[in-house]
């Protein structure tokens, strides 16, 4: 019955059902009718919302429509993904499905088009009647939070972000960049059967259950630091650092050899930049054939980035996944994690003791090529929202 995992995943259906909130599964990627799989696992009960991370070797349009068909009365909201977080902690191959039962929540979405080229007052003005429509229709749910997935290469996150977090007023926001593997070639998000790029889904959650929207990172900054010379902002480059071609100067500073620079260096050498009082990251992403650096998110000539010294990656993880259960352990976490720090990871190897907290703690989720928090869009981070058994 069960296309990939057998008992294992059989466990993590279980586990789900058993904790009377979401619904969790995963089915892998190559299953001839995943939705329909995802469907018989989760059940017949009435969901609000049913949230998909797709692989990427998945046929997403595929699902996307499958999904459609199944669940016609429910909010679909779907993404690709780097790689997914299932009940085995890191997983590939995988369709995940969350199902939120309409017993205890309520959520509206909306679909976010064209977003390198956003109109900021109607998309205000949508947020905040469907926010506050939302509220009204469900005095009883006390506890809320937003989620935003989006196109992981539109280049446009930290606009879209700016944009939307005052609109949500007290509404706290997280979300993950959609990813492509390691490929960088296509990512793509959907709502309700509508497959879109360069565009975001928004989805506004009122709860009866205690939540709590959070964001780590295991990074420390150095006194190592350099000045962007010269960017293209518009495309996430940087050209030249301290007057020099970026790439060298970045190798030189690390001490690394500049032909050598890969994802292996970029995740174990993150930048970072002050913003207020906090440090948060401007991943690299790669290095082009002109020699320059391409980061993740928004950079800018005059930046001053720090050279971060990772923390160790499994005790930062547990200790930060015991924070979260200071005052009772989270039913489910729903969390949208770096690709950087599975990279770092697997260079460290570490995955299978971080899989082993994931798993532990019940996260659920994908990897991702950028994270949402508040007005902000940032790197080699988890954000997430903690859900728990106890009723506001």
């Amino acid at each position: 019955m069960l296309a990939n995992g057998g008992v294992e995943e059989l466990t993590a259906v279980a586990s789900s059902m058993h904790s009377g909130i979401l619904r969790t599964t995963r089915v892998s990627w190559s299953h001839t009718s995943p939705v329909s799989e995802i469907k018989a696992q989760i059940g017949a009960e009435d969901l609000c919302l049913v949230a998909l991370f797709v692989s990427p070797k998945a046929d997403f349009a595929g699902v996307v429509a499958e999904a459609e068909a199944h669940f016609p009365d429910t909010d679909v909201i779907a993404c690709t993904t780097a790689g997914e977080i299932t009940q085995s902690g890191y997983d590939e191959g995988q369709i995940v499905a969350i199902g939120f039962p309409s017993t205890g929540f309520a959520t509206t979405s909306l679909l976010i088009e064209e977003i390198d080229n956003l109109k900021p007052q109607p998309l205000i003005d949508s947020i905040a009647l469907e926010r506050v429509g939302l509220q009204e229709r469900n005095l009883d749910k006390s506890d809320a939070f937003a989620f935003l997935v989006v196109d992981g290469l539109s280049l446009s996150e930290d606009a879209l972000t700016a944009t939307i977090s005052p609109a949500l007023r007290d509404m706290p926001i997280f979300g993950g960049s959609a990813g492509d593997g390691t490929d960088f070639r296509e990512t793509l998000v959907a709502l309700n059967g509508q497959v879109a790029h360069t565009a975001a889904v928004l989805t506004m959650v009122r709860s009866h259950y205690k939540t709590k929207v959070f964001s780590l990172d295991h990074l420390m900054p150095s006194d190592q630091q350099m000045v962007v010379t010269e960017a293209d902002p518009d495309q996430r480059i940087v050209k030249s650092i301290n007057a020099e071609p970026a790439a060298r100067e970045y190798a030189r500073i690390v001490g690394k050899d500049p032909e050598q620079l890969d994802r292996f260096t970029f995740a174990s050498h993150p930048v970072v930049v002050r913003i207020g009082g906090s440090h948060h990251v401007r991943a690299i992403q790669q290095v082009n054939d002109a020699g320059e650096l391409v980061f993740f998110s928004a950079i800018d000539e005059g930046m001053v980035l720090t050279v971060a010294k990772p923390q160790n990656m499994v005790d930062h993880l547990r200790r930060k996944m015991a924070e979260l259960s200071d005052e009772g352990r989270p039913a489910h976490i729903l969390g949208c994690d770096c690709i950087l720090r599975r990279i770092e990871a697997e260079q460290t190897q570490m995955s299978r003791e971080l899989s082993e907290i994931l798993s532990d703690h019940n996260v659920t989720g994908f990897s991702t090529y950028g994270e949402q928090i508040g007005p902000l869009h940032v790197n080699h981070t988890m954000s997430g929202v903690a859900i728990y058994a106890e009723k506001e």
